[in-house]
């Protein structure tokens, strides 16, 4: 037996995606501010602090859960969609960026799933979006988009969304993997998560990459992201302001009249 709303749902298109929810009569889904997409008539929207997933004490209390998850690069405020209607109704949350959205059953996943940052999209009333601190120093020191996650808790389902192609991968126990912090999306809560110094001069000045790995040791199930919306933002940013000096005047001109720069 569930204790979370028991949802049905359907995910639609590739490469940009939305979540389609079906909600019984007085079934509620609670979405990130912003994830809205479409709804049915009979389903009333609410705003509400936190996640709802359980009745905090005063007002204090709802400040504080709603606070945590600020620290998480989410809002104060969630919104909260529940179906008042005697038949089922729909309502569909779609994906901020080129990516997928995927599925996660936590009953199945042992009742926690630890997610990067800015992950979440929807769920069903009861599933509990918190904030996971890394306790390892090293972590906590040099993890970067690593040390503060969010944790996703109950037995209902979650949404979680990632950016490019994203795979799921099953590490056995004492399996290793070295990933790129910004390249993890979620992993179940048996996972052993640290962070390692890339090491050499040479990687650590010219390589590229980074300074650290995010390190996972099985047993258990790792998300993993082929283009964090960090690397695509920076990316977008640097072509922006590229001037192609080192292609040379000519070429750079060029390139620029191309683009579209030299037409203005």
């Amino acid at each position: 037996m569930r204790t979370n709303h028991e949802i049905d749902y359907r995910i639609y298109g590739e490469e940009m995606q939305y979540v389609e929810i079906e909600l019984d009569p007085n079934e509620t889904a609670i979405a990130e501010s912003g994830a809205f997409m479409m709804m049915d008539d009979g389903i009333q929207m609410e705003t509400i602090f936190g996640d709802g997933a359980k009745a905090q004490q005063g007002f204090f209390g709802k400040l504080m859960s709603a606070g945590k998850r600020m620290l998480t690069g989410e809002s104060l405020f969630m919104t909260a969609f529940t179906n008042l209607g005697h038949g089922k109704r729909k309502v569909s949350f779609a994906s901020p960026y080129p990516g997928k959205i995927i599925p996660l059953d936590l009953q199945q996943m042992g009742g926690k799933i630890v997610a990067q940052k800015d992950a979440f999209l929807c769920a069903a009333k009861g599933v509990s979006v918190g904030i996971e601190f890394q306790r390892k120093l090293g972590t906590g020191l040099f993890g970067g988009e690593g040390f503060i996650m969010q944790k996703l808790e109950g037995d209902g389902m979650a949404f979680v969304h990632a950016g490019g192609h994203v795979f799921e991968r099953e590490l056995q126990a004492g399996e290793f993997l070295r990933i790129d912090t910004g390249c993890l999306v979620a992993y179940t809560q048996t996972i052993d998560y640290d962070i390692q110094f890339v090491g050499g001069i040479k990687n650590t000045f010219f390589g590229g990459e980074g300074l650290f790995f995010a390190t996972l040791r099985g047993p258990g199930k790792v998300w993993i992201q082929t283009l964090p919306i960090s690397r695509l933002a920076g990316r977008i940013l640097a072509y922006g302001s590229y001037n192609r000096k080192e292609e040379g005047s000519l070429l750079g001109g060029l390139g620029n009249m191309l683009d579209g720069d030299g037409w203005k």
